[in-house]
């Protein structure tokens, strides 16, 4: 009995790496979710500035459908209103919803569309990344008459 009570009270000997694995473990699981955040969020970010790209992709095509009818029932040939396109994709802008702007180029033979929209994340949300900004543009050109084609 005295055996058994001294070999309870004795201290086990301590091993120096005991717990090591514990650590590497931790560390490791961490990493491997920050990389599954990364990539998670990376797809959300490619998703986003698709669809940014889309609509700013059919608002520039919105605009550059605005043709100035007078002219073109008078017989003076086929033009592109310039103002009327812009008119014509920013509302196409608003009424789907995203920010944006519209330009006309400096030569003014091109309508320029930027969409500007945020994607929320999944997991970068935990080291305090909340939302990804992404961009979207788009050229519409403003033709005079027709360009080739024809039969």
């Amino acid at each position: 009995m005295n055996a058994l009570i001294h070999r309870l009270r004795t201290p086990a000997p301590t091993d120096p790496e005991s717990g090591s694995v514990t650590v590497f473990v931790a560390i490791s699981v961490l990493g491997l979710l920050l990389l599954i955040g990364l990539v998670a969020d990376g797809g959300a970010k490619l998703r986003a500035t698709q669809r940014a790209d889309s609509i700013a992709a059919e608002a520039a095509r919105a605009g550059g459908q605005a043709l100035d009818l007078p002219g073109a029932i008078a017989g003076s040939g086929v033009r592109v209103d310039r103002s009327i396109a812009v008119a014509a994709a920013t509302t196409y802008l608003r009424q789907s919803g995203r920010d944006g702007t519209v330009t006309v180029s400096d030569d003014r033979t091109r309508l320029v569309v930027t969409v500007t929209a945020t994607a929320p994340t999944a997991f970068l949300s935990l080291i305090g990344i909340t939302n990804l900004t992404v961009t979207g543009h788009a050229e519409a050109s403003l033709i005079e008459g027709i360009t080739g084609g024809g039969t």
